[in-house]
Order: structure tokens, then sequence, then C-alpha cells
């Protein structure tokens, strides 16, 4: 395949498809084979775009015809499952599409790609194994979320699978894990969330669980009010907001804590600031991240990071 190169790294031009009809959303289009997966075209190109606004869109750009990037798709489409609508797959065969690849510029295949908030940024050419992606993405739902980009893509349904799609079982240790933490062995449910997570890696009951585990151990000991005026006393220690703020998420306060870590953001800089960062995320796990409250908390992340 003959084609032009990415004339910036970080963001190309999209003018040459903006006159594009409109057409389905992609969420529930395309013939991807994964349930966060479709395959574009030219006609819809510019709209599966247009999604990055909403959630991370990941681009591959590929051919039946080399052996990498099938296989990258492969990997690809099971990230995006276990992901469970974090980003959207958005496959693209160059083989099918000869107009939309010489109008992006794309140099060749295997290629992938993330577009964020409109602005495409290449992510790797050749396979990568599953556990080192893991980490990758990880991190592009890091920046993603610091761009206040926070959505989900809704998972698509084939209509055989409608019909008789069967009752999601959950994994056998999460049963174990939580009799633990009912019987207030919080280290125990700890050990056993984290063997479904190493099985699962991104099960989200077994990470909203070890979330609340590590959460009670962090605050089991602690002399509340102690723990109360150190916060009180020292506003720019991050470590004693974190604390006051696992203990207003223990007692119900979610608003408050998810308040006191963003304030926290805004006043530190540099390492306390990421420490503030890391923590109110870890929070926002426990409580879940579907939970309203979580979503309204994020775009003032968002806000405050920037």
């Amino acid at each position: 395949m003959t084609t032009g190169s990415f004339s910036r790294r970080g963001a190309i031009d999209l003018s040459a498809l903006a006159n594009q009809p409109p057409t389905a959303s992609p969420e529930g289009g395309g013939t991807g084979s994964g349930a966060y997966s479709v395959d574009v075209t030219e006609a819809d190109f510019q709209q599966t775009v247009e999604q990055s606004m909403q959630y991370p869109v990941v681009l591959s750009f590929w051919s039946p015809q080399s052996a990498p990037s099938v296989r990258i798709n492969q990997t690809l489409e099971t990230l995006a499952d276990e992901f469970a609508g974090q980003f959207l797959l958005a496959k693209v065969d160059v083989d099918a599409q000869p107009q939309l690849v010489a109008s992006v510029g794309v140099p060749g295949v295997p290629l992938v790609a993330l577009v964020l908030r409109g602005q495409l940024a290449p992510l790797l050419q050749e396979p990568v194994p599953i556990n080192e992606l893991r980490g990758v993405f990880s991190q592009v739902l890091q920046t993603a979320v610091a761009n206040g980009v926070t959505g989900r893509v809704t998972p698509r349904a084939k209509p055989e699978q409608e019909a008789a799609a069967p009752e999601p079982v959950g994994h056998p240790g999460l049963t174990a894990a939580e009799d633990a933490m009912q019987r207030g062995d919080l280290d125990g449910a700890v050990a056993g969330y984290e063997a479904v997570l190493l099985q699962s890696p991104s099960d989200p009951e077994a990470v909203a669980g070890l979330a609340s585990a590590r959460l009670a151990i962090r605050t089991r000991d602690v002399d509340t009010e102690e723990a109360r005026r150190r916060a009180a006393d020292h506003p720019d220690d991050v470590a004693a907001q974190s604390m006051a703020a696992d203990l207003q998420l223990l007692a119900g306060d979610v608003e408050g804590a998810f308040d006191r870590m963003i304030d926290c953001i805004r006043r530190v800089a540099d390492d306390d600031r990421e420490r503030a960062r890391t923590h109110l995320l870890d929070l926002f796990t426990a409580v879940g991240n579907d939970d309203p409250r979580v979503r309204t908390a994020r775009q003032r992340l968002a806000s405050a990071l920037f």
C-alpha cells in the first residue's frame, strides 16, 4: 500500500472528510466481531472520530493480507471487551477503503492510533504482548480522564445473541472474597480479589471490591478525630487529606470526600498533585465508575488539572 504519512504527530487534518453525509452511530453499526468494536468505512469515519469527544477511539488500520495486523486486531478486540466500553475499537480495512487511507495519510499497516477529542496520535505499528498493551490502555484512559473524556461505549449485541444470551456468571473467586469482607477478614478479601484479577484483569466487581477492601484496611486503626484535626491543620498535606477523604467516604459523605481531594489537587503541584489524583481515582473505583457522583467529580477533576 502506498500512501502519504502523518503530517503531525498527535493530530491530523480531517477536513478532507468533513463533508461526508451523516450516518448511524458507530456503536450500533459496522460488522466488528467484538461488543465494543466496529468496522469503519469512508462514509462513517468522520462520525467515528467525533465519538472521541465522549470516549477514546482506537483506530486500527489493517489488511486481511497482513498477518501482524490481523493478530493486533484479535488482541485489541480482547482488550476492548475486557475494558468494557472504556474505549471504542474502530477497524479500517485499508484494502477496502483506499480513498479513506489516502485522505488520512496512513503510511502502512499495521497501524494503531488513538483519537481523543478529535486529535489523532499513533500508538503502535507492530504486535505487542497483551499484558504490555493493558498498561498502555490504562495510561490512555488516565489521559482521557484528565481531558474530561469519561463516557462509555454502548455494547453491540448480535441479533442471535439477544434472545439466547445466558445470564452472566460471576467469577467463582468473587464469592470467597465477598464472604471474607463480610467476616471482617480484610486481608483475606484483598487476596481474594487480587486472585480474581490475575485471571480477569478488568472484572468490574473485583476492581471495585479490591478498592473497597483497601480503603477499609487504610482506615481500620485510625483515630478519626485526630485524622480530621490533622487534615484541618495541614491543608496541603496530601496524606492527611487522603485519610480524611477516606473517612468521609466510609461515613457516606461521597461528594465531600471527592471535593476534599479535588481541592487538594488544586493547592498542590508536581508529585504531590499526582499522589492526590491517584488517590481520588482509587476513591472513584471504590464508589463505582458508573455512579453519577463519580461522573460529576471526574469533570471537576479535569478542570482542576487544567
